[in-house]
Order: structure tokens, then sequence, then C-alpha cells
């Protein structure tokens, strides 16, 4: 561990390995439709940052483990904070697909 690691944004890889050890977990992508489609996370849903309002109809428990990323981490921190706004309890950001290394579904 380097002196700067807190410089660096949450880790993507580390991210959806929680995901798949957290039950009843949903790993939300908030990517544009056109983003999603040229290649997301295997198991992801779409829910676009500008349609966040409707994360209800997808994740009606606000108690859910929700991992949210994008492609860089700065449109799934905005996410999880208007999500925690809406009483979601466990988002957390994990970053971007730019710096993702697994399995890609188109």
């Amino acid at each position: 561990m380097g002196m700067f690691d807190f410089l660096r944004g949450p880790s993507i890889d580390e991210g959806v390995r929680e995901y798949h050890d957290t039950d009843g977990a949903v790993l939300l992508d908030v990517r544009t439709p056109q983003e999603f489609a040229q290649g997301h996370v295997p198991g992801s849903v779409n829910v676009p940052l500008q349609e966040l309002n409707r994360v209800t109809a997808v994740v009606p428990d606000p108690a859910t483990p929700l991992f949210v990323y994008c492609q860089s981490g700065g449109r799934s921190g905005q996410a999880v904070a208007a999500l925690q706004r809406a009483g979601y309890t466990a988002a957390k950001n994990i970053g971007g697909m730019s710096s993702y290394t697994g399995e890609v579904e188109r």
C-alpha cells in the first residue's frame, strides 16, 4: 500500500467480488443505455443516472445492498449520493468500467 493510495478511486474489481459475496445484492450500472450495450459487468442492471428515480421499480427495498458503477466513477458517486438521499441505506460506489478487468457482457 503506497502513500497516495487514497487518491485512487474505488476498485471496481474489488466491488464486483464483494457484490458476488453479498446475498441479495444488486449490481447497478448508471451509464447510458448505449454505454451499457457496448459492454457491462455480467449480472448488472442498467438504470441510467438521469432516470435514477425509477430505481424503486427495480429495487423496491431501500435496505438492498447496491453496488453502483459507471464509466469512471463520477456518475456512480452522484448516484450513490442521490440513492442515500432517497433512503437507500446500503449503496456503495465501486468505480468505473474504465478500470474493470473482468468478463464483459454485451
